[in-house]
Parts: C-alpha cells; structure tokens; sequence
C-alpha cells in the first residue's frame, strides 16, 4: 500500500473554502466514511449499479396512456391542425452558461423526452467535441430506436454550419436512428453577413443550398434549415433563401428569433409572410418552424404567436433553458395549447403526454444545475401554492376557483412524499425495491443489492427515516460513483477542525486496485480534502462551482454537493467549440455528491467530477475522434 502524506498550505488563498466548516465539524470532526467501504468491497466482488431509468420521482409508465398524433413523415403532416414539438434541450439548452451534462446524463434525459412524446429530439451539436458526437450516436441508438407500442419513435437531430465537415459529422450522429434529420444554418441579417460571416447575400444563399444538397447527398430525407437571427433579417431575402432551400430538398423551414428581438404581433407576421410567399409556392413540402429566445421575455408569446400564423414545429426546451435568457419554454407552450388551443389557436393540438412534464423539469434541473425560479410557470415550487387567504378559502370550495390547471395533469401529485411506505433503517429490500418502483425507478438485482447497502448505511444515522428526493439523490450520487470506478474509488475521509489548529483531511482512494492514503491541510475541512484528493490523482485543475444544498428540512438533511472544474493543462484540455459565436473553449466537468455529511458530500462530487474528466481524456486518447473537430474559422462549404 503506497501512502502520500502531503502536510502544507498554499500560499494563495484558494476559491474552494468552504463556509460550512463549523457546522459539518460540529456534526462529528472524526467521522469515517464506512459507506464507502462497504460499497468498494462490493464492487470487488464485481457487482454494479448501472442506472438507466430517471432520478426523480415519475408516473407509473404501463399506466399512462399517450397521446395520439399524426403519422410522422418529412415535410408533412396529414392533420394541419396538429404541431410538432422539437425539444432542443440537449444542444441549446445545455448552452446556457454552467450547464453540463454528461453522455449518460443526455441519455437518461432523452429518455424521458420520448416518453414525454416531443416529435424530434435535437441530441446535440456534432462536430463540437468528440464527447458530443458520443453523445449524439448514443441516443440515435438507444432512443432513436425504441418503437413505442403506438409506432411512436422520436426523429433524432444533429445540428451542423453549413459546411460539408459539420453536416457529415451531423449524419455520423444520427444516422444510427430509424428517423434521422440534419438540421444546418446560416445567418441571414445584415449584421451577421457584414460582421460575422463577411459574405454577400448571393454567397449566403450558394451556401445554404450547397449544405442542404450535400445533407440530401449523404442519404438524409429530413433536413432542416435555419436562418440565423431571421427575426432581425430582410423579410424579401428571407423569402428568397427559404424558397432556394426548399427547392434543394429541406423539410423544414426553421424561423429563428436568435436574439429575442420581435414583438408577438411583429413575430406572427413573418411567419405568415414566409407561409404566403414560401410554403405556398413551392413546388416542394416544408413545415414552418420557430424558435424563440427569450431575451425580452417574448419566446412562449412568440411562439404561440408562430402557431396562430401557419407554423407547425416549434423549438422549445425544457425550464425555457439555453443561450443567454434562456428559450422558449417546452411546458409553457404545451400547457398553453392543451389548455387554449382549440378555442385559440385555431384548433391545434399536440401529442406530448403532459404527465411526464414534472418529473423531465426536475431531471433537467437536477443533471444541469440550472436551479427552477420559485415562481415559474407550470413546473415552479409556487405554481400551485396558495398563501393568501381569499385563495386558500376558494381552494378549499373548489380547487378550480384559483387553479387552471390540475397540477396531476404534469405529474405533481399531491402528498407525493407520502407513498404510503415510510423508508428507515428497518426497511428491507422488498420495500426499498417497492418503493422505487412507486417513483418509476426500476432496478436489476445486483443492482438493488449494490444500492441497498449504500441506503441502509445512511438510514442508519437518519431518525426520520429517508425522504423519496433524499432516496432520488443517494441513486443519483451512487450512478455517479458507478461512472468512475475505472480510476478512482473513494474508500475513507477523515477531519480535523475547528478552531483550535488547522483544518486536517485525511483520504484513503483506490488507484485501480491501489489503496492510497493522503492527508493535507487547508484553509477549511473542504479545502483540506479537495487537497488530499489532488495529492493523490495528481492533475491539474480549476474548481470553478462549488454549492452544497440540503435535499429536504432539518438538521439531519441530506446534503448534495455540485462541483465543476477545468483543467488547467492545456495539453491535456478538452475544446469544445460555440455554434452560434464560433468561439473554442475548455470542456468542464461537473459532478454532484450526496452524504448526510457535507464534507463526505463534498468529496464524493469532487472525485466523480475528476474521474469524468480522466474518462474524456482516455476517449479522447483512443478514440482518435479529436480530427473531427473543426477550427472555428472554417464555416465555407468546401
């Protein structure tokens, strides 16, 4: 057993302190991580935990009944009155800044999109990295092709520039899916083709049906185009490009409002001019499509407003997150045409299943990290809370009184918490495994036997026994445990604070069948941990989140923890590369924990955070996938 004793302090002050010293310490300044332990023996003996279902509790899925919808076919659809839904979570959502999202992760997250019904499910954004393009291939296998008893299969999209080395990564992507798309663009306003692309509309327009051409040459029958920041374009050149494009092959016709700018009324107009002197005057099929970004709070608005005037696909994600003020919102726009959209909206309708929106909201919000405003529409903590008097006394008559919407409709159920099965230290398997079944979690044996000690370790210290969300966040953070086992295991941590002396940490991790034992100290119990895990993996890296919640009330809450870090290596730094802006970044990585102890918590989500990491450089290293990664100045057709 090699043993790395590293006893010293930065001489810089260090971002990862942590504020929660006093409190975690006073809790048990010695305590060991015998979980852990425990959990390693097992996964010894060659046992794994590998989930696949979602993390937060859902409806019982044999008991759902889905919706009907029109059959799918590239540029049409047999009812007019009926709207497909692309969901573009996966690729714009995870844009918004400190969103990320692992292969796994955007799996699960699909996953739960086709049982939510969208029409097509933009998986990501190909040629941005290798772990993308992974990402990508991985749901047109998985999702792409799970046939849903009704003949229901979600189209998978890749989106691509226009130029032959994006879209034909795109293809790789998706083509694995019974119903692949390519979906490609190119700005279309003035002050993108002056400043950003530097080409004259003639030359934009030689791109654009180049890109569609070469999309159809490759085998696709479901292209989609998008001229970028239409909504600031010349309606006639919109015109113009659009019907080029349709005649070259695309299916749909994607209407972007990239920065936010149009009004309703202003927005509903376009799309009604482009229908006019596009759709209906070409010799070729194409939906109109719309997507929204919420830089003046307009997005659903603009949407709706979309739906009124002849479009017939609208882009959305879920939480409304994405580039800069986020998108349109999935659950606002299909809340608002189940609820007002045959009286409104000229009879439109859509074929999501609404009773899956609560629990995709919370998966989003849970893998991203992108926290729920209290007061959002539909999916909010507040959206069906009731404090003033007046509306208390009316929900008491008549829930309708001040409720428009059943919150059961999304699949928020009332008393949730309480599945009448209280979860403690005396539960058994059967229970647990009934439990998770109640929550929409299925497990295999192994499995269930792997993540039933982990339960019984933690109930044990519990005297209000294990809530459904603290239950949600163990498997969770054991999934995540499960992820980087190659390298590194965590076995033992141990502290030392307070104010007498410095912060001690003590860590036992398993190097591949190694045990290694480091201690360091720092300027908190975190920090000193953080130090010793570093000791021992020995890379180089920038923390730059660090937030611990409590999952539920009390003081014997679970805690979760949520980190992100950066290499600092350039070397060995990841890139990924913007759509919209061209720019090249370092890939982040980030992880959460689950502990009852915040500094266990703490660094579980640090040393899954750091083995991710490992694991997209070993990827990278073998896969030889980084030559698919363009510079950011090439965006011609070649």
């Amino acid at each position: 057993m090699s043993q790395h004793y590293c006893y010293h302090q930065s001489a810089a002050s260090m971002a990862r302190q942590s504020s929660f010293a006093s409190s975690s310490c006073s809790r048990g300044n010695d305590r060991s991580l015998s979980l852990a332990s425990k959990m390693t023996r097992r996964r010894q003996k060659g046992d794994t935990t590998v989930v696949t279902n979602a993390l937060v509790p859902g409806p019982d899925d044999a008991k759902v009944q889905r919706n009907p919808r029109p059959e799918y076919v590239p540029g049409k659809i047999a009812d007019p009155q009926y709207v497909r839904v692309f969901d573009t979570t996966l690729r714009d959502g995870e844009q918004s800044p400190g969103a990320t999202l692992t292969s796994t992760e955007k799996v699960q997250i699909a996953t739960n999109l086709a049982k939510l019904g969208v029409d097509i499910i933009e998986a990501g954004f190909p040629i941005a990295s290798p772990d993308d393009l992974e990402a990508v291939r991985n749901i047109a296998k998985v999702v792409g092709n799970k046939v849903y008893e009704d003949g229901y299969v979600p189209v998978i999209c890749g989106l691509s520039r226009a130029n032959e080395k994006d879209i034909a990564c795109a293809w790789e992507g998706v083509r694995h899916a019974v119903r692949p798309r390519i979906h490609t663009f190119i700005a279309t306003s003035p002050i993108h083709m002056e400043y950003k692309l530097k080409k004259t509309p003639d030359e934009v327009v030689n791109i654009a049906v180049k890109a569609v051409k070469f999309a159809k040459s490759l085998g696709c029958e479901d292209i989609e185009f998008s001229p970028e920041d239409a909504g600031r374009s010349e309606p006639e050149f919109l015109y113009r490009i659009l019907k080029a494009v349709v005649d070259a092959g695309a299916t749909t016709i994607n209407i972007p409002d990239t920065v936010g700018f149009c009004l309703p009324d202003e927005f509903g107009r376009l799309i009604k001019g482009i229908k006019e002197n596009v759709i209906d005057v070409s010799a070729n099929d194409a939906i109109i499509s719309t997507h929204c970004q919420n830089d003046l709070g307009l997005s659903t608005a603009n949407s709706l407003a979309g739906i009124a005037n002849g479009a017939r696909q609208v882009e959305c994600t879920i939480n409304g997150i994405g580039e800069r003020a986020g998108n349109a919102s999935l659950e606002e726009i299909a809340m608002s045409v189940i609820m007002r959209g045959q009286n409104q909206l000229n009879g439109a309708y859509m074929g999501v299943n609404p009773v899956y929106i609560y629990q995709t909201s919370r998966m989003v919000s849970e893998y991203s990290g992108m926290l729920v405003q209290p007061h959002k529409a539909i999916v909010g903590a507040n959206a069906f809370a009731h404090e003033s008097g007046i509306h208390q006394d009316g929900m008491l008559k008549n829930k309708s009184t001040y409720e428009i919407i059943a919150p059961e409709t999304i699949g928020v159920f009332r008393d949730e918490g309480d599945c009448g099965v209280v979860m403690g230290k005396h539960s058994g398997r059967h229970a647990l495994k009934s439990k998770l079944g109640q929550m929409g979690v299925t497990l295999a044996d192994d499995q269930l036997n792997a993540f039933f000690d982990r339960f019984k370790l933690v109930a044990e210290t519990k005297t209000g026994g294990v809530s459904d969300v603290e239950l949600m966040a163990l498997l969770r953070d054991e999934m995540e445990v499960e992820e980087g086992k190659e390298f590194y295991t965590l076995v033992d941590v141990q502290v030392v604070c307070g104010t007498m002396g410095l912060p001690t940490a003590t860590v036992k991790i398993i190097d591949q069948g190694t045990e290694k034992i480091s201690a360091c100290v720092g300027t908190g119990p975190v920090d000193a941990v953080y130090k010793a895990i570093d000791a021992v993996v020995g890379k180089s890296v920038e923390l730059t989140e660090y937030n611990v919640k409590a999952v539920t009330q009390g003081i014997e809450s679970l805690a979760t923890t949520r980190v992100t870090i950066k290499p600092t290596d350039e070397s060995t730094a990841e890139t990924i590369t913007n759509n919209q802006t061209e720019a090249r970044g370092t890939r982040t990585f980030t992880a959460t924990g689950a502990d009852t102890d915040i500094v266990v918590s703490s660094a579980r989500a640090y040393l899954s955070a750091l083995n991710r990491m490992l694991s997209s450089n070993a990827k990278l290293t073998t896969s030889g996938s980084s030559s698919l990664i363009e510079s950011s100045s090439e965006i011609v057709s070649r």
